[in-house]
């Protein structure tokens, strides 16, 4: 098989890099991909846009592609599955009307409330006088969010009522024609992503993110700054009525709207002090940095799941299969980030850290003159696997220890909820 894998990031890296584990793999070709996937054997990147669709068909065409994976959501919610559909291709990732559960946060609220699924309360308002004037009548703490894509940084959870009128002011500012102001729920957040084809549902184990650029969870939200899986606030009674109460019923609320939604969703949950569920977003890819630590624990091919996802035969597979223990991965940014920072650095000590054990998953980089470059916020993350979670996450840190850059930063807590 040869497979196209659509995106530039860590995820990206990681998806080619297990796929590339099979010997049914003849070829990836990532576009646009990265310094790290420019690295990998039987790997290729191609210079393409990731909207630009009419020239992936056509070297999907040319090139004899099985396959297309879709990572970032931007294609997704601009409709590249139908678009390469219409072309004869299979891709994995849902369709345009499909990817709404992420590029609308009112329409996956509005699916969510008429399906039963548990989420906090919301209103949606399209301009700034009457939110601030709902967030003043409400009052604090409340969570005010983009209502469309804004790449995991579109959401503020405000403790005062000026800080989310400010949050307010600063979405419309930025072009965004709606936003969402939503009950505060408080808890822990985890984010638990199945793979489906349109019916059957297949959980991934259960991953914690840390969001906030800051040690202890503060800060400016990021993409990003690390995770680890199983998350073990989740234990498996837990997953079973996430399973039972929130991922099937969204799936078949999907079906039952006309929607053929084949590929990942991904739900952003916060398990109150009570152990309950509720859905704070769902997301309709593959999560980054939870790829990273969740692919290093998968035994079973890859491509099996997704190709099973494709042609709608998830139920015919076995259980997943997966390794013991936990995995854990620690994102370096660039100095700056998530504000402006310098691109161009030369990045040393990959090699060392892969000798040490530790996968190097690269993002914000590309090759010059052989070497890996900075070329992004979130540089590269270094994911590990062990027998406990202490061990996976003391062994990432070990292999983010050998890896130097201008400017580089990193989170030292990633697991410190864990450790509680």
């Amino acid at each position: 098989m040869k497979i196209l894998v659509i995106g530039y990031g860590g995820r990206e890296h990681a998806l080619a890099w297990k796929l590339l584990q099979s010997k049914r793999i003849q070829q990836v070709v990532c576009i646009p991909g990265n310094g790290g996937t420019a690295t990998l054997p039987r790997c290729q990147n191609l210079s393409l846009r990731v909207d630009d669709f009419e020239g992936m068909a056509r070297f999907a065409l040319v090139h004899n592609i099985s396959l297309a994976i879709v990572g970032p959501e931007m294609p997704l919610a601009l409709g590249i599955t139908d678009y390469l559909q219409s072309k004869g291709l299979m891709v994995f990732g849902p369709t345009k009307e499909g990817a709404q559960l992420e590029a609308s946060k009112s329409w996956a609220k509005t699916l969510m409330e008429s399906a039963g699924i548990p989420t906090p309360k919301f209103a949606r308002f399209t301009d700034v006088t009457s939110a601030t004037a709902f967030v003043g009548k409400q009052g604090a703490p409340i969570v005010v969010k983009a209502d469309g894509l804004a790449a995991g940084k579109g959401v503020t959870v405000a403790s005062t009522v000026e800080e989310a009128v400010a949050a307010v002011d600063f979405l419309f500012k930025n072009n965004f024609n709606a936003v969402i102001v939503e009950e505060c729920v408080t808890g822990q957040e985890v984010s638990v992503l199945a793979l489906t084809d349109g019916v059957t549902v297949r959980l991934l184990p259960p991953a914690q993110d840390h969001k906030r650029i800051g040690e202890g969870d503060t800060g400016e939200n990021t993409g990003g700054m690390g995770a680890y899986a199983p998350a073990p606030l989740v234990t498996p009674q837990l997953m079973a009525r996430i399973e039972k109460e929130i991922l099937q019923p969204t799936v078949d609320a999907l079906r039952q709207r006309g929607i053929d939604y084949r590929g990942v969703i991904y739900a952003g949950l916060m398990i109150t002090p009570q152990g309950n569920p509720t859905v704070l977003e769902f997301n309709c890819r593959f999560g980054d940095p939870e790829t990273q630590a969740i692919l290093p624990l998968l035994e079973t091919p890859l491509e099996d799941l997704i190709l099973a996802c494709v042609q709608k035969k998830l139920n015919d597979l076995p259980p997943i299969s997966w390794k013991s223990g936990a995995a854990a991965c620690v994102v370096a940014a660039a100095q700056g980030y998530p504000g402006s920072y310098k691109k161009g650095n030369p990045i040393s000590g990959i090699e060392q850290a892969q000798a040490k054990g530790t996968m190097v998953f690269s993002a914000g980089t590309r090759l010059k003159e052989q070497q890996q470059v900075t070329d992004g916020g979130r540089v590269l993350s270094v994911a590990a696997t062990g027998d406990t979670l202490a061990g996976a996450i003391a062994q990432a840190y070990s292999g983010m220890n050998c890896i130097e850059f201008e400017g580089m930063y990193y989170r030292k807590d990633i697991g410190h909820r864990a450790n509680k």
